[in-house]
């Protein structure tokens, strides 16, 4: 059994699948480039997904998933792969969804994220955010950046990660990276704890709560660079959804707090080239500077893309520049681009 799970993984990393669904009454479903594709035709029974679960669930964690219907946890093919996975329980049944993550570590450039992020790395303290929806790259992006630091600087870097992805060797800095539910209770405690282990750079895998934000933006404001992702689509979006976390009375001193931590938010996208031979990113990039900091202090936060359209030359810009761009150089059709393309029919 522990084979036939083992060999479906490999399989689906040599077809490139950024996914994989094990869900009852299917074959197995990959995602490739995007597209979701059966493999093979034999459907999957209630008993295999139940095992498979048995067999990959961290022996600590199953009792969990058994109370609590869900759970996150990590899977690794030794030299092929590693996983993040949740598995499930719906409709009686179990269903099990793989994130494939590479053993090496993209970089930067490998990713054509902007350049710029390399010196946004370099910053001695802040807040850094990248944010998307599932499944957009948020991840990959932060450990380029965690990869670069790791290459050309001495600190001491600290990862809080629901489960570990990808897993960094020690180089010019030191990394511990912790796993929630393994190593710490919660991302709160955990950014809570790092504050007295001498960090350099904190990463926080998601910033969920109210809890972990107010941690990260005071670990920011203590001479830290704190790096995190939100499922946000802009950075003005980004700026509210904080905000709107906590309570009224609170809003106005954390608007002065945030426009004076935040170093830069990174909303980004990935789309499915027009060979369908891959995915591309695109990004919006919004660096903090004077006249962000004035709107997000005096709660003018749906002016943003104007400074952001405006200060081009810092490395600034909107999503639908990324989008064109990649539209200009045929990696991506019309139609994908439409959504993003404002005043096209």
């Amino acid at each position: 059994m522990n084979e036939h799970i083992d060999f479906i993984l490999s399989k689906a990393v040599e077809l490139n699948a950024s996914d994989i669904h094990l869900t009852v009454g299917v074959p197995p479903v990959f995602r490739i480039h995007g597209d979701l594709k059966r493999f093979g035709e034999q459907a999957l029974d209630d008993d295999y997904t139940k095992e498979t679960a048995k067999l990959t669930i961290p022996t600590k964690l199953f009792t969990d998933f058994l109370s609590k219907g869900q759970i996150d946890y990590s899977y690794e093919l030794k030299g092929i792969a590693r996983f993040r996975v949740n598995a499930f329980q719906q409709r009686g049944s179990v269903s099990l969804a793989f994130r494939t993550i590479p053993t090496n570590v993209p970089s930067i450039d490998d990713l054509q994220v902007p350049e710029i992020l390399k010196q946004l790395s370099q910053t001695p303290q802040g807040l850094i955010l990248v944010t998307g929806p599932t499944g957009s790259g948020k991840s990959t992006t932060l450990a380029s950046m965690i990869g670069y630091m790791n290459d050309t600087m001495r600190k001491h870097i600290i990862t809080l990660e629901d489960p570990i992805e990808y897993v960094h060797a020690h180089r010019s800095s030191i990394i511990d990276q912790r796993e929630v539910g393994f190593d710490t209770q919660s991302f709160a405690d955990g950014l809570r704890a790092s504050l007295r282990q001498d960090p350099d750079v904190i990463l926080v895998g998601e910033m969920r709560d109210l809890e972990t934000i107010s941690t990260a933006i005071t670990a920011a404001e203590t001479g830290h660079l704190v790096l995190a992702t939100l499922h946000t689509w802009s950075a003005a979006s980004t700026i509210d959804r904080i905000i709107d976390v906590f309570p009224h009375g609170q809003q106005a001193q954390i608007r002065v707090q945030l426009a004076g931590v935040l170093t830069a938010v990174l909303s980004q996208r990935l789309f499915k080239t027009s060979n369908n031979q891959g995915r591309r990113v695109a990004t919006e990039l919004m660096i903090n500077n004077p006249a962000i900091s004035n709107l997000i202090r005096s709660e003018k936060v749906h002016q943003i893309p104007n400074v952001i359209q405006t200060n081009r030359a810092m490395g600034m810009h909107m999503m639908e520049s990324s989008v064109k761009q990649l539209l200009d150089q045929g990696m991506i059709s019309y139609e994908t681009a439409m959504p993003y393309l404002e005043g096209d029919d």
